[in-house]
Parts: structure tokens; sequence; C-alpha cells
């Protein structure tokens, strides 16, 4: 795909900065505990990646309470994710249902040839095909961008960083106060590590986008399944939303922002009639598009792009 080179390297850019930022936290946390050395904590970090990458896929599985979908149930899925595996050049991924009550998709998996994309149930009833299609063709893009494992890897360093800020702010054993001064170190390191991470993961989306239009399908439809999993997520209740929040960084929207993302995608809605037809989106790709300060700045916490700017992106690929 054109331009992918630019994503592997902020993915690589970003590996390295971060495993950097980690592997210096746990070298003076492990240093002023008088154990092991830097050899020691190498293999500690290479052992925690390899744990990562092998078991994230299922953690994942079970935490999204995923199953396999057969062709039995759904052959039009089914013949869509095939076309779309033959259009991006990798195998077909599996095809799962999530019993999760929030209307989306994601992809997950250790690599292109071991793919997995999932739809959750309501997600069925929300979309016509097009629009289906063209949000499966994003989770596509994942797959062959082979994104799906370096968020999942990468964000494990704030977690670390988190932990030991944790461990050493408020440990009782604090001589001279090193081991607050590593603490905040710590929370420092953590707060870096969430916004590469958050970079990361607004980053992808971009071109997973991208690729979907590459694949066949026409921006107004992936912008117009975004509109209506905003407003899917929106009517959701707040405890349901709380209970896929750890997970939401793995869905095409982000299903904590859908209001927002709501109100945005109506100021585009020019006809009021819930869907971006091609016409209005060719419109606003005539327009500037105004982001606020605010939503500059939340943007920066957030696992997505700025709708807004994302839609703008998406009516730039409109023929």
């Amino acid at each position: 795909m054109k331009g992918t080179w630019k994503l592997k390297v902020r993915m690589a850019l970003t590996m390295i900065i971060l495993f950097t930022i980690v592997y210096f936290l746990v070298i003076l946390a492990g240093s002023y505990l008088g154990i092991g050395g830097p050899s020691f904590y190498l293999i500690i970090s290479l052992c925690i990646v390899a744990a990562q990458y092998w078991f994230g896929p299922t953690l994942v599985k079970h935490s999204m309470n995923v199953r396999p979908l057969s062709e039995s149930e759904a052959p039009n899925i089914h013949q869509m994710v095939e076309e779309l595996a033959c259009e991006a050049g990798v195998p077909k991924p599996q095809i799962e249902l999530s019993e999760i009550n929030v209307p989306n998709a994601f992809a997950y998996g250790r690599s292109k040839r071991s793919g997995h994309i999932a739809i959750t149930r309501p997600i069925l009833g929300l979309l016509d095909r097009n629009e289906l299609k063209a949000v499966l063709g994003h989770e596509m893009g994942h797959i062959k961008h082979n994104d799906m494992i370096v968020t999942a890897i990468v964000s494990l360093v704030p977690m670390i960083c988190y932990y030991i800020a944790l461990s050493f702010m408020f440990s009782r054993n604090n001589e001279n106060n090193a081991g607050i001064i590593i603490g905040i170190l710590g929370y420092v390191f953590y707060l870096i590590g969430q916004l590469l991470v958050l970079f990361i993961s607004r980053t992808r989306e971009y071109y997973a986008d991208e690729a979907s239009v590459e694949y066949g399908n026409r921006p107004a439809d992936l912008v117009s399944a975004l509109y209506k999993l905003s407003y899917g997520a929106a009517r959701c209740d707040d405890e349901t939303i709380k209970d896929v929040n750890t997970v939401r960084a793995f869905f095409v929207n982000d299903v904590d922002n859908a209001t927002r993302d709501l109100n945005d995608f109506r100021q585009i809605d020019f006809d009021g009639d819930g869907s971006i037809s091609e016409e209005e989106l060719r419109e606003l790709s005539q327009r500037n598009v105004d982001v606020s300060t605010s939503n500059k700045i939340m943007e920066l916490f957030s696992t997505h792009p700025d709708s807004l700017k994302r839609v703008k992106r998406l009516s730039e690929l409109e023929n």
C-alpha cells in the first residue's frame, strides 16, 4: 500500500523510544534494589514482550467475549472478508462475533497471517451492506499493516512505568528520597508513554481508513458507518461503555467520545438524513474544517483521531 512506510517508521521509532524508557527505568529501579544487572533486565524485558506477543490475542479474545462466526451463519460477511483479503493480498482472517453490546468491529492477531476480524452483534442491525464492508475494509487495513500486535506490545510500557511509580512513590524504605525520585520518574515516563501509545493508535486509524478506500470501498460509506457507530455508542448506557473502556483502542471509533463525535457528524450531515452521501463529502472537501482548541487538546488523550479531521481526510479521497 502506498505511503505505509511512514506508519512503519513511526511504529518502529515509538517502540524504540518506549522500550528505551522502560529499560532505563527498570535498570534504575533494579540498581536501587540491588537486583540483577543490565543483561538480566534485557532478558526480562524480552520475556515480557514475548509473552504479550504470544498471549495478547488470547487475552483480547476473552476480554471481548469472542466466538467464531461460521460461514453458514453469515455467508455475506464471509464473502465480503474474502474479497477484501484478496484485495489486500493477505490470507483470509478468521471471522468472529463479539457479544459486546456496543456496535463496532475490531481486528487482532499476531501477524497478517494469523489475523482475526470480529464484529459485535449490534453492528449487524445498524449498518447497510456497503457501510459494513467499508468497516471490514478498515479492519483489513489493520491486518495488512500488522499494527495490531505493535499497539498491544507498546501499550505494556506505560503500564510497567505506572506500577514502578506506584511501588516506589509509596514505599516505606525510601533512603535519601531515591525511591521517591524513581517513583516520580516512573510517573513522568508513564505519561510520556501514554501519549506516545495514543499517538500511534490515532496514526494507524488514518492508514486503515485509506486502506479501506484502496480495497474498493467508497469514503462516503466509511464516513456514514462512523456516523452510525457514534450514534449507536451514544445510545449505550454509561455502564456498557465503561465495561469496554480499556479495549476501546481496538474499535473503529472511540466509543468513549461518541456523543461529541455524533455532534461533529451532524455538522456535516447537511440534509439531516442520518448518513453522509458522496455529495456531502465532496462539499466538505471544498470547505475548511475548523477544529476547536479544546478538541485538539482532547485529541491528544484519545485513541482515535478527531472525527472532523478524520472525515476531512476521507473527503479528500472521494473522487
